[in-house]
């Protein structure tokens, strides 16, 4: 019995004599850890689209990687929105079979959006969609574009004011 009780009297005392000796911080000098980090950080960027909702123009931003090109932009309006968009009600009205896209600027203020469907077939709402998609991408001197598919164009477009709030 008394072997134990000097086992827990001299357990406690080391205890108390580690805990009273880990309370003092000794300074100590400057330690290397070598270079900071370096190299080049991508750009987070975000990918604005215009899909629709309750039969209205929404601008969508998604997350994104890499900065896509307009016509990326574009393919991603005829692939449709995501789960988690079409779960909020968005929507597309640019059909699948409009991809693939291809993109001029004419003059300095004007783009030309070639489409595979033709442009007769397009609703108001995808072609407002493909404006207003390729606008937010485009540089900040794009002012109208022309949607053209099958030898059909839709006369030149701005995205309305409205839309891009």
């Amino acid at each position: 019995m008394r072997t134990a009780l000097a086992h827990r009297t001299l357990a406690a005392g080391l205890i108390t004599l580690l805990a009273a000796a880990g309370c003092g911080v000794r300074p100590t000098d400057v330690v290397p850890a070598g270079d900071p980090p370096s190299g080049r950080v991508e750009p987070t960027t975000t990918i604005t689209l215009y899909l629709i909702k309750n039969g209205r123009l929404s601008a969508v931003t998604r997350p994104g990687g890499p900065p896509l090109s307009i016509t990326d932009k574009l393919a991603l309006l005829a692939t449709g929105p995501t789960p988690r968009e079409k779960a909020r009600g968005l929507t597309t009205d640019v059909p699948p079979g409009a991809d693939p896209f291809s993109v001029t600027a004419e003059p300095a203020d004007h783009l030309v959006v070639n489409q595979s469907t033709p442009a007769s077939e397009l609703s108001t709402l995808a072609i407002k969609q493909i404006v207003c998609t390729a606008a937010a991408t485009a540089p900040g001197s794009i002012v109208e574009i022309t949607v053209v598919g099958a030898g059909q164009s839709v006369d030149r477009r701005s995205c309305p004011p409205a839309a891009r709030a």
